[in-house]
């Protein structure tokens, strides 16, 4: 029976996988990035890992939002008290004040790649295929034609 409890978990894992593309590059390539920063997260460097991850979180919510914005998303305050949701979740991980265990990593990266999968795969996805369906094309083809005239 002591043997049961010297085993360690595998971690959770969860990869960037082209499934989760929602057609936006800017977002997609965030969504890429944040899956990095979760697979990053190990024992040792948690603290440097968790702040660098809050940052990017931050920074691409306020992308995300803006393309909503600018693009008229109706769906726009339901998916803002998503991120609100998130966020709550989060500080409540980070305010347990103790030392972050093996344990407690693990934990945190499950809870991140869930949500992210869950999150991209439902509610970026829709709004993905909403933005595809009511927005002209991206501005990098406008660029290309602009300047070849």
């Amino acid at each position: 029976m002591t043997a049961e409890h010297t085993v360690h978990k595998t971690p959770f894992v969860v990869e960037w996988r082209e499934g989760f593309r929602i057609g936006i590059g800017q977002l997609d390539r965030e969504h890429r990035h944040l899956f990095s920063l979760v697979l990053a997260l190990n024992l040792g460097t948690v603290g440097q890992t968790v702040e660098q991850l809050l940052d990017y979180v931050v920074t691409h919510f306020s992308h995300e939002q803006e393309a909503m914005e600018s693009s008229g998303y109706p769906a726009l305050e339901q998916h803002l008290r998503l991120h609100e949701e998130f966020a709550s979740r989060i500080a409540d991980f980070l305010t347990r004040g103790d030392e972050w265990t093996e344990e407690q990593v693990q934990n945190l990266r499950r809870f991140l790649n869930k949500w992210l999968i869950g999150h991209i795969m439902t509610h970026d996805m829709r709004f993905g295929k909403w933005f595809a369906a009511h927005n002209p094309p991206a501005p990098d083809t406008d660029a290309a034609s602009r300047h070849t005239g």
